[in-house]
C-alpha cells in the first residue's frame, strides 16, 4: 500500500471511529436539542448560530439549511448566523473587543425563549463563551457543540453536544452531520416534510 492509500485509509478509520462514538455518546443530548429547537420555533422564537472559523462556517451552513430548506420548500424556519455580517464583526471587534463579538449581536437580536447554539471544537473559545454567558443572562436558551472535553461550554451550554475526540477535523465533520440532524429533524418534528 502507498503511502497516500495509508493516509486514505487512517483518516475513513478515524472518522468512522469518531462517528461510532460520537453517535453512542451525544443522542440524549441531542435528543434533547430538536426537542428544544422544536419548541423554540413553535414559540415564535428563532435560532441563532455563531463559531470561530470551520465553526463560523457550520454557523452559516445550519442556518441557510434553516431559513432556506434542507430536503424540500417548505416554509422557512428563523436562524441567524452571527457570523455574516461584516460591518458589524468589524465595528464589535475594533470598538470593543474580538470578545464581545457574538455577546454584543445576542444583546441586539435575542430575545427570551430564543436559542443560540455557540459552536466550539476546543469549547475554549472567548467569544463563543461571551455569547452564552450573555444568551443565558438574557432568558434565551443557550446550547452548544463542541469537542474534546467541552471545555469552558460545560455548564453554559445545556445542552451540549460534545464530540468524543481531540481531532479538530474530526470533530468538525461531527459538527455539521450533526446540525444537518438536527435541520432534517426539525423539518420533521415541525410537520414540514
Amino acid at each position: 500500500m502507498t503511502e497516500q492509500s495509508t493516509f486514505y485509509e487512517s483518516e475513513f478509520d478515524e472518522h468512522m471511529a469518531v462517528a461510532n462514538a460520537t453517535r453512542a455518546s451525544v443522542r440524549e443530548d441531542f435528543t434533547r436539542l430538536l426537542a428544544l429547537s422544536v419548541e423554540v420555533v413553535q414559540g415564535g422564537g428563532k435560532i441563532l448560530l455563531f463559531g470561530n472559523g470551520g465553526s463560523a462556517g457550520d454557523a452559516q451552513h445550519i442556518a441557510t439549511e434553516l431559513t432556506v430548506r434542507y430536503v424540500k420548500d417548505r416554509a422557512p424556519i428563523a436562524a441567524i448566523a452571527l457570523t455574516t455580517d461584516t460591518s458589524a464583526l468589524t465595528a464589535i471587534g475594533n470598538d470593543m473587543g474580538f470578545d464581545a463579538l457574538f455577546a454584543r449581536q445576542i444583546a441586539a437580536l435575542g430575545r427570551p425563549g430564543d436559542l443560540a447554539i455557540g459552536i466550539s471544537t476546543s469549547g475554549r473559545s472567548p467569544n463563543v463563551i461571551e455569547g452564552l454567558k450573555a444568551a443565558g443572562a438574557m432568558g434565551l436558551h443557550a446550547a452548544g457543540l463542541s469537542g474534546r472535553d467541552g471545555g469552558d461550554m460545560v455548564g453554559l451550554a445545556d445542552p451540549l453536544l460534545i464530540v468524543p475526540s481531540n481531532t479538530t477535523a474530526r470533530i468538525q465533520e461531527m459538527h455539521i452531520t450533526l446540525g444537518q440532524m438536527l435541520c432534517g429533524g426539525l423539518e420533521k418534528e415541525l410537520g414540514l416534510v
